[in-house]
């Protein structure tokens, strides 16, 4: 496999591959027509995940949260959790359990963005999530996009973590468009007026401190439009098109039913839309015929654009950098908002990894 070096400014060398193989192909040719499509890119605003890094693993960290959270204090949440239940499940004696316990406390005072614990280092991470915009909006999914060979639909069936053992490797070999799309970014910074100056300058100086960037696995959410407006968020992001559309799907036969006011108070939660219009109940039946129908057109083939009653509906596809520096994956910035303060998600345990009841609480706190 032939490789070549591309490097740009005080960032190290990207390694391409070259030849791709026929699959990689076909993705990179879309990644082509996206490049000539896609009038400028809209910046969406930080995500934040938790990467670690064991000894072994060095220079790589391994995504362990997924990049998704809204506000960093949520990825350290998370992080508070996964520590709390390695150490009630899988603690092999009363020292590790005494270690993850002892993070736990930390991160139930602190806001903390990077701890070791038991030899591992854990961070949290931050990615900027954008979108390509042409004129008719937000990017659609791509043809090469992967798809589910049979479309599960059912409600109870749970997705894919986004990002699950997603390996963070600045030095690994990428195609000629990833490159591209990797080089061009490295200078992305948040430059508008409507943006505050803290921000800006925080931008600005990540380019500095954290020269090269990853590009994370694309997303998926569904975006809407009423008559004359932007394009607003509508849902949480997936990891695939498919997953985003079971979401759409749901919006359309449980959840309007209900904002509406169509359901009556204690009705099963398989009561739906298509069922309402199934059993002509009036005024549901034809209030809700439009939504019902827009669903079976949904379940119908791979659509990723409907209209409804004056709203327009789209499967939106958004990507996803990370920022990388000498000591790796960037971390929050002081000009990140917390939308809430670190405080105590789980009962207190013992290093026995039992739960104590909320009586002895703060004496086993005051213990740890």
């Amino acid at each position: 496999m032939d490789q070549e070096e591309m490097g740009s400014g005080g960032a190290w060398p990207v390694v391409v591959r070259f030849p791709v193989e026929p699959v990689e192909a076909a993705v990179e040719a879309d990644a082509m027509d996206a490049v000539v499509q896609v009038d400028t890119l809209a910046v969406r605003g930080p995500l934040f995940g938790v990467a670690a890094q064991s000894v072994e693993q060095r220079p790589q960290w391994q995504v362990v949260i997924a990049v998704t959270a809204g506000c960093p204090q949520t990825a350290r949440d998370s992080l508070n959790s996964l520590l709390w239940f390695r150490a009630k499940d899988d603690a092999q004696d009363r020292t590790e359990r005494r270690a993850l316990l002892a993070a736990v406390a930390r991160l139930e005072r602190e806001r903390v963005d990077e701890l070791t614990v038991l030899g591992t280092r854990y961070r949290i991470v931050r990615a900027e999530e954008y979108a390509g915009m042409d004129a008719d909006g937000i990017e659609q999914p791509r043809p090469t996009d992967p798809e589910p060979v049979r479309p599960d639909w059912a409600r109870s069936t749970i997705e894919a973590p986004i990002d699950d053992g997603l390996l963070l490797d600045p030095d690994a070999p990428i195609t000629p468009a990833q490159a591209a799309e990797r080089l061009a970014l490295r200078t992305l910074a948040y430059t508008g007026s409507r943006f505050p100056h803290d921000v800006r300058s925080d931008s600005q100086r990540a380019v500095d401190t954290h020269p090269d960037v990853l590009l994370l696995p694309a997303t998926f959410a569904v975006v809407e439009q009423a008559a004359g407006g932007g394009w607003m968020s509508a849902s949480a992001l997936h990891g695939s098109a498919h997953e985003a559309r079971k979401t759409l799907d749901f919006s359309l036969t449980w959840w309007e039913p209900r904002r509406r006011g169509f359901v009556p108070v204690g009705a099963h939660r398989d009561v739906d839309a298509r069922t309402l219009v199934a059993e002509g109940v009036d005024p549901a039946a034809s209030e809700l015929a439009p939504y019902a129908e827009a669903a079976d057109q949904l379940r119908a083939g791979r659509v990723n654009e409907l209209e409804v009653e004056g709203t327009v509906y789209r499967i939106g596809r958004t990507r996803r950098l990370l920022r990388w520096g000498p000591d790796g994956p960037e971390g929050p910035r002081p000009s990140d908002i917390n939308r809430h303060g670190p405080e105590r998600i789980h009962p207190v345990l013992d290093e026995d990894g039992n739960i104590l009841p909320e009586d002895e609480d703060d004496e086993a706190e005051s213990s740890i």
